[in-house]
């Protein structure tokens, strides 16, 4: 937002500079990009008339004039602009003069002819990059007087960049409000009265769609003079602004825009038929802009229309056919609320940005249009003439926005600013930036204003206070804090312990969707119950996850198309299962789970290259169980789980109770789910493993121990695990290790038996243990393997 920093005084006159004021609105949230002079650096040059202008004998676009420039002064100039001719006010530069980039006007003769000075044009004296012509000045204006006091050039173009929840600064009357409050001053607002009706012609409005355009406004005005010349202070005013003059009736709706904020359009009557509707494109409905291109147009997008076609795209670009153009005499002028979020994006989707879109889809005053109206009505009739019918509206008030009431605490004040800003004070800057307020019991209630449509909660309180308060007058106080030691279990196993001991066996962790494809996960949990989003994102994201297994094996798939031949991923993450008894009938169970794929190592010269196994897992799997130091109390048991091999797959019990599950893919669903070959998979809730048992100190026996081997022979289908279990409850105390060292089946070993080498540790805390006592352990042991298993010693 570019505006004149004059034309802000106008309204406001802050005892502050220029450097200070743009201090004082960036510090206020409303940040200057840049200060720039409305006009080159120049001097010498006055107004002059035009008294006698005669064609050059030796050239032909060159012009001999005498200008009277004051006290009773004559220069002869010779001009080659087109537009020069007696009786015209223009801009001399006198002999001595000095133009931007230190060009400094002598006296000269152009081909013969006598020339004491310059007609200037907008681009010599820096106020335009490009003229056509000289200076054209009005009639009235006083022959001698320097151009710069003239056109009260000691000014400079402010340029804002705004936020987007601060469009009611995207005018005039806003910044002033601004400033005015920064400052505690009182603003001088433009009186704007209505304008009485001359003549009886209207329009009839309908909103088709009044969500998006609850209110609209329209005018009829007849006769207008187009051949009207803008006048200069407004002309000054637009340029200052960034803004181009173009036409009295775009100046002048330009003009509004820039004063109150609020964009307005001018139809040419002629080209309306019927009345106008406001409504949505139809399919395939195209509109030919003022621009000249023509924009095929998405149902979505907002139109003004009449009975036959479309005028206009609201609030963002005008049509061709019906633009004010050269012999345009009755005009339709139009004052309308868009919904902001009937606007934001469509600019965007045709390539387009304008001024009237920003403010739009930024939001405006939806109580303006009747101002807006009123002033460019005035401003129109002053400028082309021209009678004025009555104003025509139509609104929808259930689809309005409604005003907003909002409280600020003072405890809730002091809390988030750190600062405790006077109750008066309070008061004062809510009450300037125009909200009503009330205060009782320490706290604010404050009814928001129709133009800060950005203030909806009490945080939003809390900073205007700040803001206008000036967060360089809070005391930069440093915080402080007690330290406090943190209070930490041993007991508790860590989750970055888990991760680490994962990474530290060469695994690296995988972040997965907690959505996953409901047909791959059917395949590995056939009897899954999974919960089904309503609105996923894809079919492929549409069921919730009931392990870590469907997402970790897709990210496996990914790596092994893109020529990754050995992969290792761990997750720690949630599944989520149906329970009646959870909390919305969902229960959400930390698990941690990893995938193996490929050889034990890479491929190097010194290392024998070799598929993963299941054992390979199962050892990773029991490194992170010994992270609780009671890993006796862990145990796998052959057990079919789902999408696992029958005869590669075990689960994980903590006591008696199931906690995670391990083993290879099942062959048959790795087609189906894309992998190459054989991928083992591992999962265990968290909650088992985050408990560590601590260890307790004991005496350490000072006398030695004793090992004795036994072979037992034992039919092919006893687990190897219950005998070792059933042998150290047998052992007592003095047995303190235990170890099977050897498996063998073949040669005098009958069928459907094998031979277990096992070899028992035995030590006393208090003695040497005696050759009978040993006995008598060895004994014990062997009488209740045989009695469980029908185990017995091998010859």
């Amino acid at each position: 937002m570019k505006f004149s920093e004059k034309w802000l005084r106008e309204w406001v006159n802050p005892a502050i500079d220029t450097e200070a004021l743009s201090e004082q609105l960036s510090m206020a949230g409303l940040e200057v990009d840049g200060v720039d002079a409305i006009a080159g650096s120049f001097s010498g040059v006055v107004v002059g008339e035009v008294v006698e202008c005669g064609q050059h004998p030796d050239a032909d676009k060159l012009r001999v004039t005498k200008v009277n420039v004051g006290e009773d002064e004559l220069l002869d100039i010779v001009c080659g602009a087109a537009n020069c001719r007696a009786g015209l006010k223009v801009a001399v530069a006198k002999v001595g003069a000095v133009l931007p980039g230190d060009f400094k006007i002598k006296k000269a003769k152009l081909r013969g002819q006598p020339s004491h000075g310059m007609l200037c044009a907008f681009e010599e004296l820096g106020m335009a990059e490009s003229s056509d012509g000289i200076l054209e000045l009005p009639s009235d204006a006083p022959i001698g007087q320097c151009i710069r006091e003239y056109f009260a050039l000691d000014d400079v173009t402010i340029d804002v960049d705004l936020t987007a929840n601060r469009s009611d600064c995207l005018g005039i009357k806003g910044l002033a409000r601004e400033v005015g409050v920064l400052n505690s001053l009182d603003v001088t607002e433009v009186a704007i009265e209505a304008v009485q009706p001359t003549i009886d012609d209207k329009i009839s409005i309908e909103l088709v769609n009044s969500k998006a355009c609850p209110r609209y406004l329209g005018r009829i005005i007849k006769g207008i003079n187009l051949d009207a010349t803008t006048p200069l202070w407004m002309v000054e005013k637009l340029r200052r602004s960034g803004v181009r003059s173009i036409d009295p009736v775009v100046d002048v709706t330009n003009y509004v825009l820039l004063e109150l904020g609020h964009p307005m359009h001018a139809f040419d009557l002629n080209a309306i038929e019927g009345g106008i509707k406001v409504r949505n494109a139809n399919e395939g409905e195209e509109l030919v802009l003022l621009d000249g291109n023509t924009a095929k147009l998405n149902p979505s997008t907002l139109l003004i229309a009449d009975d036959n076609k479309a005028l206009a795209m609201a609030g963002i670009f005008g049509g061709e056919a019906s633009g004010v153009k050269e012999g345009t005499q009755d005009i339709l002028l139009e004052s309308a609320f868009f919904a902001p979020l009937a606007i934001a994006g469509q600019a965007r989707s045709y390539g387009l940005h304008t001024d009237a879109s920003h403010r739009y889809e930024r939001g405006v005053d939806y109580k303006l249009q009747r101002d807006a109206m009123e002033r460019a009505t005035a401003l129109l009739l002053d400028i082309v003439g021209g009678e004025a019918g009555p104003v025509v509206e139509a609104v929808s008030e259930a689809d309005l926005p409604k005003e907003k009431s909002v409280t600020l605490r003072r405890t809730r004040l002091d809390k988030v600013i750190g600062y405790h800003i006077e109750d008066e004070k309070v008061t004062d800057i809510l009450t300037r930036l125009g909200l009503g307020v009330s205060f009782a019991e320490d706290t604010w209630q404050a009814q928001v204003p129709s133009y800060r449509f950005d203030i909806s909660i009490e945080e939003d309180l809390i900073e205007e206070v700040a803001r206008v308060f000036g967060y360089n007058n809070i005391p930069n106080v440093a915080p402080t804090a007690a330290l406090k030691m943190t209070t930490h279990s041993e007991v508790n196993v860590p989750v970055s312990r888990m991760r680490n001991e994962l990474v530290s066996r060469g695994y690296q962790e995988a972040i997965t969707y907690s959505f996953v494809d409901p047909k791959a996960q059917k395949l590995l949990h056939p009897e899954s119950d999974a919960l089904v989003l309503p609105h996923p994102i894809s079919v492929e994201m549409s069921a919730m996850r009931v392990s870590l297994m469907t997402g970790l094996i897709n990210a496996v798939v990914y790596n092994q198309n893109r020529q990754q031949s050995r992969i290792r991923l761990f997750e720690q993450g949630l599944k989520f299962l149906k329970d009646e008894s959870a909390e919305n009938g969902v229960a959400q169970v930390a698990v941690l789970g990893g995938i193996v794929y490929g050889n034990t190592h890479n491929e190097h010269w010194s290392i024998a290259s070799r598929p993963s196994d299941f054992f390979d897992v199962k050892g990773d799997v029991e490194a992170l169980l010994s992270l609780t130091n009671d890993s006796a109390r862990f145990s796998f048991k052959a057990q079919v789980n789902d999408g696992l091999h029958p005869g590669q797959s075990a689960a994980i019990y903590f006591d008696d109770v199931k906690v995670g599950f391990i083993g290879a893919v099942h062959p048959q669903l790795q087609k189906s789910l894309g992998l190459n070959s054989t991928a083992y998979v591992f999962e265990v809730e968290v909650d088992a493993l985050s408990a560590r048992k601590l260890p307790e100190a004991v005496n350490v026996s000072k006398f030695p121990s004793n090992r004795r081997d036994i072979a037992i022979l034992v039919a092919d289908d006893v687990k190897i695990g219950d005998i070792l279990e059933s042998i150290e409850k047998v052992g007592g105390n003095q047995l303190v290790d235990l170890n099977l060292f050897d498996v063998y089946k073949g040669k005098g070993i009958e069928p459907d038996f094998k031979s277990l080498a096992i070899a028992l540790t035995l030590q006393a805390v208090d003695r040497t243990l005696e050759e009978k006592d040993i006995n008598q352990v060895v004994d014990n042991v062997v009488a209740e393997l045989a009695k469980q298993f029908n185990a017995s010693l091998r010859d």
